[in-house]
């Protein structure tokens, strides 16, 4: 068999120089190791509760979506289509989104977590022509039709109701033919994805296929991932890079919008059952499995790897979470966003033995070094557009600034929004440097330290406060669950207040008692000396999809008409 590093360089005949799309890693994988599973779905359970699963070989997954991507071109999905991909993680969504790369077409994805009304807008944003989805999308089409004015082609994944259109059986053209894959130029659009809007206004960064071909690239490279692994995926979007670099994707029995609410009885399950020897997952989901695990003395001997993104994951959570793990097993935490990623990545042994100490003082939360090709600069603070970049742009080493990053995975702009693109793109020649609106310093050891969000700081008339550095004095505290730094007023006369949000058993705490106690945690430590209010919130509004960024915006009007 061939090597791994040979295997990811293959591809069916193509001019690479003028042609890149991920869908050959797919055709290289289906003639290297055509019998192993590819993907693999919990099916149903029988009457003792044992789950049954289906799958798809790598060649069949190859096949199934040569004849997704035969039919979507008769139906008018063809080369720069741009088409609403909305279809739960299933046998189905893997063979139509391979259809679709080998097509060209442009799919374009938008969390449903964010709300309707904002997805609706984000898809009507897109302009699409074509959706392909199951039927409460298209329900949602008939009944809200103006934000689907561009769409003209319609295909339904499941029943159709009393709507027109192709089923998913009118796109499977049998019997099976080889398709040739489209030969996409590395610039060509190949998704707009939507970020979660946790900050500001949802946007569509725009993907190119050298972007996802980067992305496959790194992630095998940063994590040394083998085609025999087995991987867990538990989020969608995810799940997609596993096919290309060969490995096994179980999907897991969840509600993918809502990581928090996971049964994890029902993930420690999946991974029992097939080996699992990676995981994609949410810091939200690793701390309700990892509690339940712990509480329950679990162990995941075949789990290898974790790699945690979507949100900064506190040490305490990795730690509690190592509890599952074998001696030589690693929870990896990743940094990037839907513009960049990943950025940069970082062990749990040097977290746990070096620098969660650190983040508990007050440092910010290390997020690791740059991964390979990725290049990372700390910038001065600004809030307005900054035209081309300039190495006046940069602070010190060890001093908190915006943070820049550069390199293959930087998406180069948003889908028809210009003026975004000002607010967050710098340009230097032909490189493009994104400012990824999150806070940090570098240090020594070219590590980065994560302090929060560029529009969360706190502008007081005695300085500006950070979010993730502040919150870490009060995360300390054994009654607090997690905690959220807020500003009232305008800066620069901001008044920092603390929300805390406290652990489930200790609702009925005294809240007069633990107010002082924070109180003295905050006159003890120099970043927190000048605050002096704190508010009880019952449970933070949240992001959806990782349960973990916190909507402080909102906080802080709650707050403030707490304390008018």
């Amino acid at each position: 068999m061939d090597s791994f590093d040979d295997t990811l360089a293959t591809s069916d005949p193509v001019d690479t120089v003028q042609s890149v799309n991920v869908a050959h890693r797919l055709k290289t994988m289906a003639r290297i190791q055509p019998y192993r599973r590819a993907v693999v779905f919990p099916a149903g359970r029988d009457r003792n509760g044992r789950v049954a699963y289906s799958h798809l070989t790598f060649r069949q997954l190859d096949r199934e979506s040569d004849c997704f991507a035969r039919g979507l071109e008769a139906a008018g999905i063809v080369r720069g289509t741009r088409t609403i991909l909305m279809v739960r993680p299933s046998l189905e969504f893997f063979a139509l989104t391979f259809a679709m790369l080998k097509v060209g077409a442009v799919f374009v994805m938008v969390d449903p977590g964010m709300g309707i009304g904002r997805m609706l807008t984000c898809l009507s944003e897109s302009r699409a022509n074509a959706l392909i989805g199951i039927p409460a999308a298209h329900l949602l089409r008939v009944l809200r039709p103006k934000y689907f004015e561009s769409v003209k082609i319609n295909i339904t994944v499941g029943r159709r109701w009393f709507w027109k259109g192709l089923g998913l059986n009118d796109i499977r053209a049998l019997p099976w033919q080889p398709y040739e894959v489209a030969a996409t130029r590395p610039d060509e659009m190949a998704a707009i994805l939507f970020t979660t809007g946790s900050t500001g206004d949802a946007k569509g960064a725009v993907y190119t296929h050298c972007i996802f071909d980067a992305q496959v690239r790194l992630i095998q490279s940063q994590f040394g991932i083998t085609p025999d692994e087995i991987d867990l995926p538990t989020f969608p979007l995810f799940s997609l890079f596993d096919a290309a670099l060969g490995m096994t994707a179980v999907i897991p029995d969840m509600d993918p919008t809502r990581p928090a609410h996971v049964n994890p009885e029902k993930i420690i399950e999946a991974i029992l059952n097939q080996g699992v020897t990676n995981m994609f997952a949410s810091p939200a989901l690793l701390d309700r499995v990892g509690r339940h695990g712990k509480a329950n003395t679990t162990k995941l001997p075949s789990l290898k790897r974790v790699i945690s993104s979507g949100a900064p994951i506190s040490p305490a959570n990795v730690a509690q979470f190592t509890t599952l793990l074998e001696d030589d097993a690693e929870i990896h935490t990743g940094y990037g966003a839907t513009e960049a990623m990943p950025v940069s990545t970082f062990g749990s042994k040097e977290i746990l033995s070096e620098t969660a100490a650190l983040t508990e003082k007050g440092f910010g939360m290390c997020v690791g070094c740059p991964v390979r090709e990725i290049s990372v600069r700390i910038i001065k603070i600004s809030d307005g557009p900054i035209a081309s970049w300039s190495d006046d742009l940069l602070v010190p080493d060890g001093e908190i600034g915006e943070i820049a990053v550069s390199g293959p995975v930087v998406t180069e702009g948003y889908f028809r929004r210009p003026k975004e693109d000002a607010l967050s793109k710098i340009k230097a020649g032909e490189q493009v440097w994104h400012r990824m609106g999150d806070l940090g310093w570098k240090d020594k050891k070219e590590r980065i330290w994560y302090c929060g969000r560029k529009s969360h700081r706190v502008i007081t008339p005695h300085g500006t406060l950070f979010t993730i550095p502040c919150e870490a004095i009060f995360n300390n505290h054994p009654a607090v669950y997690r905690c959220a730094l807020v500003g009232i007023g305008a800066p620069p006369r901001q008044r920092p207040v603390v929300c805390i949000q406290l652990e489930a058993d200790q609702r009925n705490i005294d809240k007069e008692a633990l107010t002082r106690e924070l109180k003295e945690l905050a006159a003890g430590h120099m970043l927190t000396e000048k605050i002096d209010t704190f508010l009880f919130h019952p449970s933070f509004p949240v992001d959806i999809r990782h349960n973990a960024k916190i909507f402080r915006e909102k906080l802080a009007e709650w707050a403030r008409k707490k304390l008018e």
